[in-house]
């Protein structure tokens, strides 16, 4: 069978060129011309089309689309409850994070109940067997294929016809109808957009594994986010046994919800409280450290926020911070020094998130002003103390969402004390914590000194 002509499309414009250029010759934009397949000629704009049925709204049959349960409660939590039928997921992460160890795990446990098929095209059957015969995971009930070619891994599908399918990675499958190399731009695209178009016909629970780039993206097209259900990113530190599972993207489920994991000699394993993994044990209290109640999706996470203060030995003091974002350290270093009194212009500051876990809420502010002033002073908060909420330019502290569920979480870990917004402050007392409540950054720092 001859192969399909191909043209190249700008991403910009629309436009289309027969050959590559860096430059497009119809809206002059840089590096945005991809490989696509041509269009035939029957297949081209000819008049009017028969039209297809409409219907309304309200006359749509819409049920609840059933969840079938992974067998791991960690990932099940991510997915908002289970994998629903007809899926498509997107996996990514770095090398070597444990993405494949994850869903071969995850097979295992599926396979008990529902056909399986795991599509491996970075390792041979060989290699994934030793691996599940490593991890000590029953893989009599998974089947397994060792494909890239694209039209082969279909037919495959529509054959066995499985529940639940994994395709690792989508990086390494090709089409014979386009002519470029496997990991491009128009193959990623054009596979991921056959593998879903199948998942969707046919009900099939399909999970894709992404590679990611060096700023820790997934490779590839952008489209190919927009095209599937729910984006995973797998994250975590290479030297840490810890590893995070957050959904970026989830039409069934709530986003920014937060699997945590633990790597172990028989793979990963779920963490019921991960609140421990970001504490850090002293003895006693120290100056610099303040803990805070985060919220991961619909879970509260307990973090400790650590900052150090010194004397800065050159003209321009550092301002570092590790899981928290860097801008927002030196706004907030203004609004300490402006309403509350307290200066920093001549010391170092560095903020730390203990974990290697990423905070991107502003309830963060209130505790990590509260751990720079406790390191500035070398004076400890008081012990079993939380904190959280938003600092304002103008030193009001401002609510955040969900307070009575962080102060529950602060109270079933044993902490007495809590500094929050004047607007968080709970309408019943909650047993074993007493709370607080604070309006400006000056009444939080008075507070913090017990």
């Amino acid at each position: 069978m001859a192969k399909s002509r191909t043209v190249y499309a700008c991403t910009e414009c629309g436009g289309q060129s027969p050959k590559w250029a860096g430059q497009c010759p119809h809206c002059n934009a840089w590096n945005s011309l991809v490989e696509s397949v041509a269009e035939g000629a029957g297949s081209r704009f000819q008049g009017l089309t028969q039209a297809t049925t409409v219907e309304t709204l309200s006359a749509v049959d819409a049920q609840e689309a059933p969840r079938r349960s992974t067998g791991i409660g960690e990932l099940d939590r991510v997915l908002g409850g289970g994998i629903v039928h007809g899926a498509v997921v997107l996996l990514g992460g770095d090398p070597g994070i444990g993405k494949s160890t994850l869903l071969l795990q995850t097979l295992a446990e599926m396979s008990r109940s529902v056909p399986t098929l795991y599509v491996s095209g970075e390792e041979s059957s060989r290699q994934v067997a030793l691996r599940a015969r490593r991890l000590g995971v029953d893989g009599s009930r998974v089947s397994l294929l060792a494909e890239i070619q694209l039209e082969r891994i279909l037919a495959t599908l529509a054959e066995r016809r499985p529940e639940v399918a994994v395709v690792d990675s989508i990086q390494t499958v090709y089409s014979e109808v386009l002519q470029s190399a496997p990991g491009s731009v128009a193959q990623v695209r054009e596979c991921a957009a056959q593998l879903t178009r199948f998942a969707k016909a046919q009900g099939t629970a399909l999970v894709l594994v992404g590679h990611v780039t060096k700023e820790g993206a997934l490779a590839g097209p952008r489209v190919l986010e927009h095209m599937v259900d729910c984006v995973l990113y797998f994250e975590g530190d290479t030297h840490s046994s810890f590893r995070l599972v957050r959904a970026i993207k989830n039409r069934f489920g709530a986003v920014n919800e937060l699997g945590v994991f633990a790597m172990t000699e028989k793979g990963l394993k779920g963490v019921s409280n991960p609140s421990a993994l970001f504490l850090s044990q002293h003895g006693e209290p120290v100056p610099g450290a303040c803990v805070m109640v985060t919220q991961e999706g619909t879970r509260p996470l307990l973090v400790e926020i650590q900052a150090l203060v010194d004397e800065a030995h050159a003209p321009n003091p550092r301002r570092l911070s590790v899981g928290l974002e860097q801008n927002r350290l030196a706004m907030l270093l203004a609004v300490l020094h402006r309403h509350a009194g307290v200066a920093c212009f001549d010391q170092d500051v560095f903020v730390n998130a203990v974990g290697g876990v990423k905070i991107d809420e502003p309830a963060a502010d209130l505790p990590v002003l509260l751990a720079i002033v406790s390191s500035l002073r070398n004076r400890a908060l008081p012990e079993k103390l939380v904190a959280f909420g938003e600092v304002g330019l103008a030193g009001e502290v401002r609510p955040v969402q969900r307070g009575q569920e962080r102060l529950r979480e602060a109270a079933k870990l044993g902490f007495t004390r809590a500094i929050v917004p004047k607007a968080n402050r709970p309408r019943s007392p909650i047993d074993g914590i007493e709370v607080v409540p604070v309006d400006r950054i000056g009444d939080a720092v008075a507070a913090s000194r017990g």
